[in-house]
């Protein structure tokens, strides 16, 4: 009997382009047979700093997503972590929800699950792979089996072009493109079929 492989995309997103990404990973995790959470941590910055930007305000008070726990995490076979750059490395709201892990670490909980990583920067050359690294690195502490997007897809080597994971440059605020959307389904599908071996292996 088949095993179904579940899929948690756990991101920050201030004005709503990770989470169209983050979407797309579900989605493609998904077509792919798996149970998805697509999952947002909790906002820290200050009111003022929201209300100074008009999408961050309206991206706040959307409040579409459920709020990521620790339960989503161990829940699941595999796991999409999605931040934008902040520098070069994942937006401190990501990380915060990240740094309560270490309970589940531990005890490990988040050993031999399946990550992969994706984002968005303001600019070209703004930290697009030193973000996906950045988040790769908790994976590897995690005891995490490291799952980068590649180029087996023609998409991925002709149009997106980023091996290390989806991501997309929001020159202007733009919205992701089709082709950064079309890499994050790809890389859903490529999760929840790693998952899935993850998943049977432990029903075996």
């Amino acid at each position: 009997m088949p095993v179904t492989p579940r899929v948690a995309v756990v991101f920050y997103s201030s004005t709503g382009n990770l989470a169209a990404m983050a979407e797309a990973i579900g989605r493609g995790a998904e077509e792919q047979g798996a149970e998805v959470r697509v999952r947002i941590v909790p906002e820290l910055a200050p009111p003022q700093a929201i209300a100074a930007n008009p999408k961050w305000q309206a991206f706040v008070d959307e409040a579409r997503y459920e709020t990521a726990t620790l339960d989503d995490l161990e829940w699941a076979n595999g796991i999409a972590l999605g931040s934008p750059t902040r520098f070069g490395l994942p937006a401190g709201q990501l990380k915060e929800f990240l740094d309560t892990t270490g309970g589940l670490w531990f005890q490990g909980k988040l050993a031999d699950k399946v990550g992969t990583a994706f984002t968005s920067a303001s600019t070209g050359h703004g930290g697009l792979e030193s973000t996906i690294l950045a988040m790769n690195n908790v994976l590897y502490h995690w005891g995490s089996l490291v799952l980068p997007l590649g180029y087996g897809e023609r998409h991925l080597m002709k149009e997106s072009g980023n091996p290390y994971g989806g991501s997309f440059v929001s020159r202007s605020g733009a919205a992701p493109d089709d082709v950064s959307i079309e890499a994050c389904r790809l890389q859903g599908v490529r999760l929840a079929t790693f998952a899935g071996f993850v998943a049977a292996g432990l029903e075996a």
